[in-house]
């Protein structure tokens, strides 16, 4: 991802996560920060050559003893084709290679989206009450563990 990547990932997070959006300068501040952050994004594959529209994207904060996935989203029309699972593989893999636990927080209300992660090895560890502030919702804390040799 990259800053001009961020157009395309504001009208997802209007999509997808509103009222609880992350905004433009949050963005920012978290491509600036390479050092801890990895952040990606999916493209279309237009048949005429051009290059792809943004269809997803994934972030993911990661010290030495702990990673958070910070978020995935991909835009409704291409949900349900694999663009979210892949997303969420390749910050596991990049999280694997610096920590040891990965923890995200998910709506308490989003069943769907608990599963998801559920079938990638993560349990739910606790919740987070009135977690998303401007929505008052709730978040379910989840944590998956790599065992190293």
């Amino acid at each position: 991802m990259t800053a001009a990547d961020l157009p395309a990932v504001l009208a997802m997070e209007e999509e997808l996560f509103a009222p609880d959006t992350w905004t433009a300068a949050m963005y920012r501040d978290e491509l600036a920060r390479t050092d801890t952050r990895h952040y990606l994004v999916a493209l279309d594959d237009p048949a005429d050559g051009r290059t792809g529209s943004v269809i997803g994207y994934a972030g993911l904060i990661a010290y030495p003893e702990e990673a958070h996935i910070a978020t995935i989203g991909v835009t409704r029309a291409h949900q349900g084709q694999g663009i979210g699972a892949r997303l969420l593989d390749t910050l596991l893999a990049e999280a694997d290679r610096r920590s040891s636990v990965v923890l995200l927080e998910v709506r308490a209300d989003d069943e769907a989206t608990q599963a998801f992660y559920g079938r990638r090895g993560f349990v739910e560890i606790g919740r987070r009450p009135r977690y998303y502030p401007l929505s008052g919702a709730d978040a379910v804390v989840m944590q998956r563990e790599v065992l190293r040799p």
